[in-house]
């Protein structure tokens, strides 16, 4: 049936429901929409405050041992405002919403959703645990286990795990897996769509969008230079001389310094995975590399089982020079999408927001009057930030 003059307010809805329905990546992180912004409207820049939950360590005995309770919080940024501008005339306003989102909303929104997922899937450069071989595209469900071993010993709840992948490596898995018991609604869907669905203690999806990791040139033998490092930072030694180049993002191990359970704080008997922070060049065969996690080898935040010894080998993983896909297993806690409503402008010819704090989500649509053609120019605007919360309760799937 048609709707003669649909109204600004109808197309926003519509706008929102689409964004929701189109986001990949992005539907299974946690999505918090702040309303403090609600009446005035976000600006970019603004920030979201994410308070994180303490940890404590058991004491011995009958005797009472106090500890001082340290409240750690996260700031997100609202540093993304992106938007789709395109013209209708009066004459399309005509249309039912159906074709009018068809023709208009569902491919902006889409571009929308694909730009959010991009950005948020960058968030792999702060993830430091790995499985998979980097150059080989993962092929077995012991990809879905390894990886799944990786949150587990990180204290990841075993429930809002997913697993996003990049069209080879769905497509790889689908195949691999199409063999083992499943459900008769997965392998539907494996079948028609080429799609995994749930498997090995996942919602697996696929992302077009997931990142590549460049490895920078760097050669030699790396070592550890001092004993008993702690921190954000790590000493090095031993690469050759002009060629010390790591990209943020690169991830490696120190001999003999294993990863820790976070609530036993027991060794795992797995190397630890350490990420690099910051992008370095060096040319004196030595550098300080800023990483992540920190070292800390004692109290409630654990990272480490013992500090690294002097002339401890390190070892970078994947070979220098080449491109590598991030497919991400994670908890939906890992990562934080944060949303706001945008301010509505004045001198227009329609302006409205349509947010949904159960999604997370918030879009404003603007709309002016172009009298000399007898058009309607108009944005569908997002503000949004990004924010790996918790880096230890995702692991990458080198690709």
């Amino acid at each position: 049936m048609s709707n003669t003059n649909l109204t600004i307010s109808t197309i926003t809805k519509e706008a929102l429901r689409i964004l929701k329905n189109e986001l990949g990546f992005a539907k299974n992180v946690n999505r918090q929409y702040d309303d403090q912004f609600a009446k005035s409207g976000g600006k970019i820049g603004q920030s979201i405050n994410i308070r994180k939950p303490v940890r404590f360590s058991v004491s011995n005995g009958a005797t009472l041992s106090n500890q001082d309770v340290t409240e750690t919080q996260e700031t997100l940024t609202l540093d993304s405002q992106k938007h789709i501008a395109f013209r209708f005339t009066s004459k399309e306003l005509a249309l039912d919403i159906d074709n009018f989102s068809e023709r208009y909303i569902k491919p902006a929104v889409c571009a929308l959703a694909n730009k959010i997922d991009y950005d948020g899937l960058s968030l792999y450069q702060d993830v430091y645990q790995s499985v998979g071989t980097p150059g080989t595209t993962p092929n077995a469900f012991s990809m879905l286990t390894n990886a799944g071993t990786k949150l587990s010993n990180s204290g990841a709840p075993l429930d809002g795990r997913s697993i996003c992948f990049n069209p080879a490596a769905s497509g790889s898995m689908a195949d691999s897996l199409k063999g083992l018991f499943q459900s008769q609604e997965q392998i539907k869907d494996q079948y028609e769509k080429g799609l995994m669905g749930l498997a090995g203690g996942f919602k697996i999806g696929m992302d077009q969008n997931v990142r590549q990791h460049t490895n920078a040139t760097h050669s030699g033998t790396p070592l550890v230079n001092g004993a008993a490092q702690s921190g954000s930072s790590l000493i090095t030694d031993g690469w050759a001389s002009g060629a010390v180049s790591l990209t943020k993002g690169s991830v490696f191990t120190i001999a003999g310094v294993n990863a820790v359970n976070p609530q036993s704080r027991e060794s795992t008997g797995q190397l630890q995975q350490f990420v690099v922070t910051t992008t370095i060049a060096d040319t004196s065969g030595a550098a300080t590399i800023a990483i992540s996690p920190a070292m800390t080898a004692t109290g409630a935040y654990k990272t480490i089982d013992s500090v690294p010894a002097d002339n401890a080998a390190i070892t970078v993983l994947g070979t220098t020079g080449l491109l590598y896909p991030q497919n991400l297993a994670f908890h939906k806690d890992a990562f934080v999408l944060g949303m706001a409503d945008l301010d509505l402008p004045g001198g227009v010819d329609m302006a409205a927001r349509a947010s949904d704090p159960d999604s997370g989500l918030s879009v404003r649509i603007v709309r002016a009057y172009d009298i000399s053609e007898d058009r309607m120019p108009c944005r569908i605007d997002v503000l949004y930030g990004w924010k790996s919360v918790y880096p230890e309760l995702a692991t990458r799937i080198w690709g």
